[in-house]
């Protein structure tokens, strides 16, 4: 085996486009509201997957929220992130536990998050619904007059 050359012809990729317009296999790309509800999507998965489980407090949650909303913020697209910790409800989870903290759940916030791509902004949020840390797309501003 080739150490320098390790790729296999099954696991290369064409990357010749002969019809842009037919990428989708719909004949259309993705409009501006479609691609920011895209990248609204990514930002929302290393959100959570990134942060779920960090130890967090009453006390470190203002300044877990800080962090949580500059390092979203530092991806492409991401115009402003506001993280809300409940604080409230850290600290009744603290008090029926064992410890003085507990780790970081969908439960202890709420997330907005403005995401703009070529001149459309889609307002998306994180909020409980029934128990679950449901992420949803709240507007869409196609810049139209």
């Amino acid at each position: 085996m080739d150490p320098v050359d390790s790729t296999n012809e099954a696991d290369s990729v064409d990357t010749t486009d002969p019809d842009p317009e037919d990428r989708l296999g719909e004949g259309s790309l993705p409009t501006a509201a479609e691609q920011a509800c895209f990248e609204a999507g990514i930002k929302f998965g290393s959100l959570y997957h990134q942060f779920a489980g960090t130890p967090v407090s009453p006390a470190s949650a203002p300044s877990l929220a800080d962090a949580i909303e500059e390092s979203i913020q530092n991806q492409p697209h991401c115009e402003q992130v506001a993280v809300t910790m409940d604080t409230g409800a850290l600290e009744a989870e603290i008090a029926d536990g064992s410890a003085s903290y507990t780790e970081l759940t969908g439960r202890f916030m709420e997330v907005q998050m403005h995401i703009e791509c070529e001149g459309c902004t889609v307002v998306t949020e994180m909020t409980m619904e029934n128990g679950y840390p449901l992420m949803s797309v709240a507007s869409v501003d196609r810049g139209e007059p």
